[in-house]
């Protein structure tokens, strides 16, 4: 349920607020009464308490209200200027004003209670669901390079006599790939939550985009599978100033992901390009793609495709979406043509003159 409310202003102001609003109207239809009449004067008042009640807590609404029936009963409604009323009509008139007026403010204002006890609720169902989400994912993304890590200190402490060189050598590898897979995941959650609790600030300064993409890849394990990755530097980019850190994570995510869920042999290729102050960085694969009915889920928290196998959490896409943002850039998912997926980067970012000159 979307959230219809803004933040209400203090008691105070609803005060003021109401009883000001109700004396401007009266005092609109005062000059206009000889072409609305006490009856449509009587109509506007109502229009007017019942907009205050949407908004507005209980107490200034039904002192909106009375105050409309007070001004009603001796500005308008004959004799005027005295709270005696001759007519029959005119007394059922002001009694089903302060009625139907009293009746909007209390129904009003159930309703909105109502509508905010059921808003929390479902958010915190949805507090709930995504809680167990990210248990669910934890217990396997974290337990299983711990239970990786442990294992193989336990055979190098159990069979250090044992072991030869290169037994040692691949379980110290086991181990190193285990830490990296679960420093990856701890930096996940962390970036996530900084930038869901608006903690997370820019560090801008001057980057070679190259640089950064190399030691990006240099971090990235391809040792498990016999990924293509094709990366020409361009030596006609400019020094850019960017937030490296962030960057490295964005840059991170989108190749460890078409490592892990693309085909065996598969070619993962890295185009970056510079024009007008717009920094663009393509990453695109020949694999299998995205189903296009899941494509617009694909940033979201938690979210990972169907059918497709464990590792993960279902957060780098959603971090590397929120960088991006971060420096005012876009960034967009879709199929590569004839096969696979492509993910487009754009940022606008300050350039380095000197290098320019440089370049030229």
């Amino acid at each position: 349920m979307k959230k219809i409310f803004k933040e209400k202003p203090s008691l105070s102001i609803q005060y003021k607020t109401s009883f000001l609003l109700v004396l401007v109207v009266a005092f609109v239809a005062f000059l206009t009464q000889k072409v609305i009449g006490y009856i449509g004067t009587a109509l506007t008042l109502l229009v007017v308490v019942s907009l205050l009640a949407i908004t507005f807590e209980i107490m200034p609404v039904l002192l909106a209200a009375v105050l409309s029936a007070l001004i009603l009963n001796f500005f308008f409604i004959p004799p005027l200027y005295t709270f005696h009323i001759d007519n029959t009509e005119d007394i059922l008139l002001f009694l089903m004003f302060i009625v139907i007026a009293l009746i909007n403010a209390v129904l009003t204002n159930r309703i909105r209670k109502a509508e905010k006890t059921a808003r929390d609720k479902e958010e915190k169902e949805n507090s709930i669901r995504l809680y167990n989400t990210l248990l669910n994912s934890l217990s396997h993304e974290l337990r299983t390079p711990i239970a990786t890590i442990l294992g193989a200190v336990d055979i190098i402490k159990e069979n250090r006599e044992k072991l030869s060189v290169k037994q040692r050598d691949e379980l110290l590898t086991e181990i190193g790939t285990a830490s990296i897979r679960l420093n990856h995941q701890v930096d996940n959650l962390l970036n996530m939550n900084r930038l869901e609790t608006g903690m997370l600030k820019l560090k801008l300064d001057w980057c070679d985009i190259n640089e950064l993409i190399y030691s990006v890849i240099q971090k990235l394990d391809l040792t498990t599978k016999k990924n293509n990755l094709k990366f020409k530097d361009n030596d006609q980019l400019p020094l850019v100033k960017l937030d490296s850190g962030l960057m490295e994570h964005v840059f991170y995510n989108i190749l460890n992901n078409a490592i892990l869920y693309t085909p065996e042999y598969s070619t993962i290729s890295i185009e970056v390009s510079y024009h007008n102050d717009m920094l663009r960085i393509v990453i695109s694969d020949d694999g299998n793609g995205f189903p296009e009915s899941e494509i617009p889920f694909l940033f979201e928290k938690f979210y990972r495709l169907p059918h497709t196998k464990t590792g993960g959490s279902g957060l780098g896409l959603s971090i590397s979406k929120g960088y991006i943002e971060a420096h005012n850039g876009t960034i967009i998912a879709e199929n590569n043509i004839p096969t696979g997926a492509k993910f487009t980067m754009d940022i606008p970012v300050e350039s380095s003159f000197i290098n320019n000159l440089k370049n030229e």
